[in-house]
């Protein structure tokens, strides 16, 4: 949960559009050292594109996005300091076919933070027993169920000390019997003090993992406030309906 009021990330009017099509038309909100924002919303709403623009996997169009205090998207900005700061995990896992699961959390450290070989095994090692797959290290990922390939890419992804952790609809991809495991990896995360904003629809997840959560509809932010507040006393009429979608048992 939040630790202090130390803001890590900040979106000033971030904008995106394909086109004459504007995906994101405004959106405004900080992130805030050790909290966990959780993002809802329809589909087509604009919830993926903000964190694939938070981590310039997609450049937006217009606004600002800054990082301690410094915008991201000037021209004179070092984005690969940026990009080794956050982190991401898929919705399709996205793990390296051709190497083992203890490759795949190892070769990021040794490329891009420039680890020792032995330093990043141990860290990665010490990575995947906090997610249950320190017995499959030897694995390639087409040999491991759905779950499993995802606490792989948690484990790499925290193996690269991230500042802020973005999960991308992370059980999307994942038979139901497997959602578990994942949320479980997720909410012992949330524990640690680890930055994370999470796009999901698992409602029930987001009320209880949740500092803050913000409904994202047609581009902006209708809704932001605290989990009891959205989900048992939503005040704007699309987040009302959206939610009347789920069964009240659901969160």
């Amino acid at each position: 949960m939040t630790e202090s009021n130390d803001v890590i990330l900040s979106l000033k009017h971030m904008q995106k559009s394909y086109g004459s099509h504007k995906v994101l038309k405004d959106i405004s909100f900080d992130i805030k050292k050790g909290e966990i924002v959780t993002i809802i919303g329809p589909s087509g709403g604009g919830k993926s594109t903000t964190l694939r623009c938070i981590n310039l996997l997609e450049e937006p169009t217009g606004g600002e996005i800054d990082f301690h205090g410094e915008n991201i998207l000037h021209p004179s900005y070092n984005r690969n300091t940026f990009r080794s700061k956050v982190g991401m995990v898929f919705q399709q896992f996205d793990l390296f076919e051709n190497k083992n699961v203890l490759e795949n959390c190892m070769i990021g450290q040794e490329l891009v933070l420039k680890r020792s070989k032995d330093e990043a095994r141990k860290i990665a090692m010490a990575n995947l027993k906090k997610v249950g797959m320190e017995p499959f290290i030897k694995a390639k990922p087409q040999q491991l169920s759905g779950g499993q390939q995802q606490r792989v890419a948690i484990a790499r992804a925290i193996s690269m000390d991230p500042e802020v952790l973005l999960f991308d609809e992370p059980t999307s991809a994942l038979d139901p019997e497997m959602v578990g495991e994942v949320l479980e990896v997720m909410q012992k995360l949330a524990t640690t003090g680890l930055t994370m904003v999470i796009v999901t629809h698992e409602m029930g997840f987001a009320k209880s993992i949740s500092d803050r959560v913000l409904f994202i509809s047609d581009g902006i932010i209708t809704e932001q406030d605290s989990p009891y507040e959205l989900f048992d006393h939503p005040k704007n009429e699309k987040t009302q309906k959206f939610l009347s979608n789920f069964r009240n048992n659901e969160f």
